[in-house]
């Protein structure tokens, strides 16, 4: 019997989890967006002053903040797949994340985009 509490109390810890994962998201979506925090975004946290001032910081942010955003809406069908118990909105939900991510790689990193 206690078991079975234990289980029912604990069914709804894995939607937690994924809302938690689209509110960080989100929550670093809006951080970003005010052009703050580029201290998060990853190499350009490490390179050289010479190198920093090469690039336009505050379109930086606001880039990687539609990412986060993108990112966070991909999470969603994810959460909605443990929701409505469907796996199909799981692999959807991946899908999307990983285009996503790789789209935002090649869009990012072609073009000068965020350069001075």
């Amino acid at each position: 019997m206690l078991c079975r509490k234990a289980f029912s109390r604990n069914r709804y810890m894995p939607l937690a989890i994924h809302l938690s994962i689209v509110a960080l998201f989100i929550l670093l979506g809006v951080i970003l967006s005010f052009g703050k925090g580029s201290w998060m975004i990853a190499g350009y946290n490490t390179s050289s002053r010479k190198e920093k001032a090469r690039y336009d910081e505050k379109k930086l942010c606001k880039g990687v903040s539609k990412l986060m955003f993108a990112l966070s809406a991909c999470w969603l069908v994810i959460a909605l797949s443990e929701v409505f118990k469907t796996m199909a909105l799981l692999w959807v939900g991946l899908s999307l994340f990983l285009i996503v991510v790789i789209a935002a790689l090649i869009y990012m990193n072609t073009g000068n985009r965020y350069m001075k």
